[in-house]
């Protein structure tokens, strides 16, 4: 995936809005007023915040060495995601649904 697809994902989501409330660096994509995901446009490496179960955020973080503790978030709910072709699109698909579903409080079902 890259930036455009990640937005494209993002936007196909219901009620999903993007944001600049943090300069024109970084893209915020928010659902019912709450962040899922945090995207920076200024770095070399394309990366992304999600949020995430703080059980399940240490598993992926020991399984995948893409997924990091959340980069100036709470490193409890959110994980920082380096899309460098280690995982597929469809599994960093998964990791955005799973925080759009806890922001936007749906169960699983």
């Amino acid at each position: 995936m890259n930036i455009e697809s990640i937005r494209d994902y993002c936007l196909s989501m219901p009620g999903v809005e993007e944001t600049l409330p943090f300069g024109p660096d970084t893209l915020v994509y928010k659902v019912k007023g709450k962040i899922f995901l945090l995207m920076g446009l200024d770095s070399e490496d394309l990366s992304f915040n999600v949020k995430c179960d703080p059980d399940k955020a240490l598993e992926l973080r020991e399984e995948f060495p893409c997924v990091l503790p959340g980069y100036h978030m709470n490193k409890k709910h959110w994980n920082t995601i380096v899309v460098d072709g280690s995982v597929s699109a469809k599994q960093l698909k998964e990791w955005i649904n799973h925080s759009y579903v806890l922001v936007v409080g749906l169960s699983k079902k």
